[in-house]
């Protein structure tokens, strides 16, 4: 398998919960929340803060953190997420991929390979970062074509995520993928408690039940003995559906209803907790409006969703940026919000 390690700071530009919006110490720590994003025009990694869970204020002047022509092989990052270990550190995981990239004069053809074999957006890779105190860092570019040869022609590989499997005691990465230019499914693999290296081989996390249907990036979260995974279903207008399981490896229960309100499509969605609370908020990216911008649900019990609007039209709310795309929330402790806003600064209007 082809890796690239190196040893990174946020300054240049294990084990761990079931659930993201867990904490190491306990909720009555946890007082803010960081979300990462990228946008479209930088295909960089941004990240913003809020300190009461609806109004999200970026950092670094709406710049990247990360810039994507620094750390991913094909220049740009899309889909980034992130996962709190309850081993205290940080996990940060990225599509490497650039929709825009002959644009930008980094080659010379639409995609790495050709459209009509290999589908729209096509890639090979993704970026894995480590860090145990949001500054400091490590990377990690894993090329899955090379895991063995029949991943030759694998056609993509979209929207890691993180979680710990407690029945393999194991770092989990589930993601989008596909073999030459067929439908995309959900998969999964184990990864090192460094985070550098994958520990087996992939399997089928989720099939939809048209196996001609696409079905892409998932979002598992724990609650009550209960895995429930949010992903998007291009069955039609493409948009957020739910599946539940007893075990991360299934089987998975199909809802067939959808879960986001909107009448456009949608795609990335993410639940995070408020925290002290046990209301649950769904955010997922409304790709299908122009400009694109987040929709937000909340729910109790995962089966009424209350609609909380979009950013900037509901009580949801940005400060320094618009148009965020595919987003992951995790909750900070406020030492840990302050971390990041001295090394970086934030926006106030």
């Amino acid at each position: 398998m082809a890796i690239i390690a190196t040893a990174l700071l946020a300054s240049c530009g294990g084990r761990a919960n079931s659930n993201s919006t867990d904490s190491t110490d306990g909720a009555d720590t946890l007082s803010a929340y960081l979300m990462v994003y990228h946008l479209d025009p930088t295909h960089g990694l941004h990240m913003a803060i809020s300190h009461d869970g609806y109004t999200f204020a970026t950092l670094n002047g709406g710049n990247p953190i990360f810039s994507g022509d620094t750390i991913a092989l094909q220049r740009g990052i899309r889909d980034p997420h992130i996962y709190r270990g309850a081993d205290g550190n940080f996990y940060l995981s990225m599509t490497d991929l650039h929709i825009f990239a002959r644009d930008h004069g980094y080659r010379d053809t639409e995609w790495e390979r050709p459209g009509e074999q290999y589908g729209w957006g096509n890639n090979r890779g993704l970026v894995l970062m480590k860090s145990p105190d949001l500054i400091n860092w490590t990377r990690t570019n894993l090329m899955f074509d090379s895991i063995a040869p029949e991943y030759a022609n694998i056609g993509c590989v979209w929207a890691p995520e993180t979680i710990y499997d407690n029945e393999a005691g194991q770092l989990m990465i589930y993601y989008t993928s596909r073999f030459g230019n067929g439908p995309n499914r959900l998969y999964s693999v184990h990864v090192s408690d460094d985070y550098d290296r994958l520990l087996d081989r992939p399997q089928l996390l989720y099939n939809y039940p048209d196996t001609t249907k696409s079905a892409i990036d998932a979002d598992i979260t724990l609650v009550d003995g209960k895995y429930h995974m949010m992903y998007v279903a291009h069955d039609g207008t493409p948009g957020i559906k739910q599946a539940v399981a007893d075990s991360l490896t299934g089987p998975w229960q199909y809802f067939d209803e959808w879960i986001d309100t909107e009448d456009k499509a949608c795609e990335a969605p993410n639940v995070w907790r408020r925290i002290g609370t046990d209301r649950y908020v769904l955010m997922y990216d409304i790709y299908g409006i122009e400009p694109h911008n987040f929709g937000f649900v909340e729910t109790t019990d995962f089966k009424t969703f209350t609609p909380l609007g979009r950013f900037n039209e509901g009580v949801m709310k940005t400060v320094g940026f618009t148009s965020p795309k595919h987003g992951a929330v995790i909750p900070l402790t406020a030492a840990e919000a302050t971390r990041l806003i001295d090394r970086w600064g934030i926006a106030t209007d």
